[in-house]
């Protein structure tokens, strides 16, 4: 998020990029036009010792490195110490050595060696080491960083989009989200400083309670709502259950970053802007007004949406297994022509396809599939009903009716509820 923004406002100054990326043909896909090298902090524990030196080859025509790798949870070989510890710090080795003149470390506010967070201990280990080079550098650290299609910022306006939104611990927790736009021109303009400072905090113009940075959101997106405080001893106890989410921002460690409060002074941020930062309640602006707010809509409906569907067909396949008579769907399946054996193999098959057909969405990123299977299995259901019990059709209670707003609701997750959950 942060590197494509600086991208195009370096660009944009007059220089000339080089990207150092894991996938360089993607890379190149995605910014056609642009010089990209392959830069793979993960490979670092892989290769033999030494393997970083080759790098200095391809910092042999650089004036300045910016490093702004950075995970917010481990997966595999994408581990804190690897991204965040290893592989800035070889980088950093290798660009003094092949004398670049200046190093920006993107990393984050409250980052410190000694931090219980592995995140922000991580970071605070790349940040000393840096500094501890005879380069000129700085060390960004920046608050909550605000960016219209950023993942946290997406998951604030969802809370903000919600009718009711939940404040842990009543949302007295301090942070002073900065800009993505402030800090990327910080950054350009620390490139061309003659005295740039050793470490700077990028933080927006006022410290906020969370309540109150999301009662911007709200406001700037045009929601109206509650807010409902939530005891923190629940709210951690969610957040474990949430951390189960692959990809999921809500962990107990984020948890605990957000109650050790995230704020600092801005007197040094707007000096190197050249001017103040920008306020929370100037955030959401347009373009990106209407766009964010139907984001925000649909990241808690398309969700609630899936579970509501995978709920009614686990609970169909339930009560047609074990609840509704079994005589009396043994004489509905008889009016189809399956009767005996074939009529119990119909019967329990399709209540355990059922159940599958709900389940498998929770658990599966192949989710298109699924909803197919779902929009064929209730046509072959509609159409058999048409055609051997066409009563239903005029029940007054419209089973068979109700279908059409099942189809029309499983068709809008087929085209909006893609692998990610988004």
């Amino acid at each position: 998020m942060i590197g494509q923004a600086l991208l195009g406002k370096l660009a944009a100054a007059g220089h000339e990029v080089v990207l150092g990326v894991r996938d360089v043909e993607r890379t190149r896909r995605q910014w056609p036009g642009s010089r990209v090298v392959h830069l793979d902090y993960a490979e670092l524990g892989q290769e033999p010792p030494g393997h970083a030196r080759q790098w200095q080859t391809q910092l042999a025509q650089i004036e300045a490195v910016i490093n702004a790798v950075g995970i917010f949870r481990e997966q595999g070989s994408q581990t804190f110490d690897a991204l965040h510890v290893k592989g800035p710090g070889a980088l950093f080795e290798a660009a003094a050595a092949a004398g670049v003149s200046r190093i920006v470390q993107i990393s984050a506010l409250g980052a410190e060696p000694r931090s219980q967070a592995g995140y922000l201990a991580s970071k605070g280990l790349a940040d000393e080491a840096l500094l501890r080079l005879d380069v000129a550098a700085t060390v960004v650290q920046p608050s909550l960083v605000f960016a219209s299609e950023g993942p946290s910022t997406r998951w604030f306006a969802l809370l903000a989009a919600l009718p009711v939104t939940p404040l842990p611990g009543g949302g007295k927790q301090c942070i002073q989200p900065v800009h993505l736009d402030d800090l990327g021109d910080a950054v350009v303009r620390l490139l061309g400083s003659h005295a740039p400072p050793r470490r700077l905090h990028a933080v927006g113009a006022r410290p906020l309670t969370l309540r109150g940075y999301l009662a911007c959101l709200k406001q700037g997106l045009g929601f109206s709502g509650w807010f409902l405080p939530v005891p923190l001893g629940l709210t951690r106890a969610m957040s474990r259950l949430l951390a189960l989410r692959p990809g999921s921002l809500v962990t107990p460690e984020a948890l605990r970053m957000l109650e050790a409060g995230n704020v600092g002074d801005p007197g040094g941020f707007a000096a190197v802007l050249g001017r103040s930062p920008k306020d929370a309640g100037d955030f959401v602006a347009e373009p990106h007004r209407a766009t964010m707010r139907r984001t925000a809509q649909l990241d808690w409906l398309v969700p609630l949406l899936r579970y509501a569907v995978a709920i009614m067909w686990i609970a169909t396949g339930i009560v047609s297994a074990f609840v509704f008579p079994v005589e009396s769907s043994l004489d509905l399946l008889a009016r189809t022509g399956l009767v005996g054996l074939p009529a119990l193999v119909a019967l329990y098959g399709a209540a355990a396809l059922d159940v599958l057909l709900g389940i498998a969405p929770l658990v599966s990123t192949r989710r298109r599939w699924i909803y197919r299977l779902q929009l064929l299995l209730i046509a072959f259901y509609t159409a058999v009903i048409t055609l051997c019990l066409p009563e239903f059709w005029a029940h007054p209670y419209g089973p068979v009716l109700k279908n059409m707003p099942l189809l029309v609701a499983i068709a809008a997750l087929h085209e909006l509820d893609d692998g990610e959950g988004r």
